[in-house]
């Protein structure tokens, strides 16, 4: 197995330990490599947008009240 060597901020040292807590994992290694898994695992699925939420959004935007063309001749004239 080849080794990594990285540089990390005190920030992403809180977040691993934090990460390492909530996983019951003891070595950084481990916790790294964990992550790792999950990330590379979740990034291969085949993404699906579910754009369900967005129905209707268009219907719940305030109306113009300031039209600068009354009909469609207006629009097109």
């Amino acid at each position: 197995m080849s080794q990594l060597n990285i540089n990390v901020t005190p920030e992403f040292e809180r977040h691993l330990r934090q990460y390492m807590r909530q996983r019951k994992l003891k070595r950084k290694t481990d916790a790294i490599r964990e992550a790792l898994r999950e990330a590379v695992e979740r990034g291969s699925k085949a993404t699906q947008h579910d754009f369900h939420s967005w129905l209707g959004m268009g219907l719940r935007a305030p109306l113009n009240r300031k039209r600068r063309f009354h009909s469609e001749d207006d629009l097109w004239s």
